[in-house]
């Protein structure tokens, strides 16, 4: 056999080893996650779990509703998507369309270091900067409400504020990468055509990065689902429905805020909280891939 057979047999056995062990962690993950996580379905009940409101773990009579705090994720994630998104999509397409090298290189190197930027120090600043101002909204909208618990502005717009800042990064990279990746056939076919810079970009250009862009998309949405101590800080950490000046807990933040001291049924529901989220990341990324093959089937017809 020569070298460089070898070689090739070698590199492909290697490859053959890194997935293998991908897909055991992926598998791994998910027993360990539901042979933690569903006693205490047994033990609470689906319903009482899922859809009560009240969570009172300490009380002579606990009480483990954890559907505020699902929602409070839910909306959280969703709204920083629709605001954090377009403004990363249209930041991508001016890094890979419009702007010049000198430019590029100083936005480029912005959104990178937004990346690099720990959660904490988000959080930070958030608790710092953001609470106080919308602190002073808060006091102006519910001036005359007595009935109004006021949280220093840690509340859910803080929330979905800083989740939107923190998933820009993720998204404009993968999102320059695929426009990038677009061949300048299909920007040359555009402009034969009689189509202006602005109409190609959005209806040829975008459109054949768009499998990219739900790529970005799904990361995004995994690191706003995912993010925990940033959101502990700016949110105030209270089980309440998830309006925009009333202080909220998600699902990450439940479980850091109370796996230190937790203990008995109380943990193994905070193990069940965990496997919600779990769940939800899946359903998401199984929903986006689904329309990103049909995207791409459509594309090809």
């Amino acid at each position: 056999m020569s070298k460089k057979a070898i070689i090739e047999k070698t590199a492909k056995g290697i490859f053959l080893i890194c997935a293998v062990i991908a897909i055991f962690a992926v598998c791994a993950i998910t027993f360990y996650m539901f042979v933690k996580g569903t006693p205490a379905l047994k033990e609470v009940g689906v319903f009482d779990l899922l859809f009560g409101n009240v969570w009172k773990p300490t009380a002579s009579e606990p009480s483990y509703g954890i559907l505020y705090i699902i929602l409070a994720s839910l909306v959280g994630t969703a709204f920083s998507i629709l605001i954090g998104v377009p403004i990363a999509l249209l930041t991508a397409v001016f890094l890979s369309e419009m702007a010049g090298k000198k430019i590029g290189s100083i936005v480029g190197g912005a959104v990178e270091l937004l990346a690099a930027i720990p959660s904490v120090i988000y959080g930070l600043i958030g608790m710092m900067v953001l609470n106080p101002i919308m602190y002073k909204f808060e006091k102006i909208i519910f001036e005359n409400d007595s009935s109004h618990q006021f949280t220093a502005g840690a509340n859910m717009l803080s929330a979905i504020i800083v989740l939107a800042i923190m998933i820009l990064p993720t998204v404009i990279s993968v999102s320059t990468s695929s426009l990038k990746a677009v061949l300048d056939n299909i920007r040359a076919a555009s402009f034969a055509l009689g189509a202006t810079k602005i109409q190609t970009i959005f209806k040829a250009v975008i459109p054949s990065a768009k499998s990219g862009i739900l790529t970005g998309v799904v990361l995004g949405i995994g690191r706003a689902l995912g993010e925990a101590m940033a959101i502990n800080m700016v949110a105030g950490g209270a089980v309440n429905i998830p309006l925009p000046f009333n202080s909220v807990r998600t699902l990450t933040t439940q479980i850091v805020s109370e796996m230190g001291y937790a203990s008995g049924l109380h943990r193994q529901v905070l193990f069940t909280v965990g496997l919600v989220l779990f769940i939800f990341i899946m359903i998401v990324n199984f929903i986006l891939l689904k329309a990103r093959k049909r995207g791409e089937s459509n594309g090809n017809k």
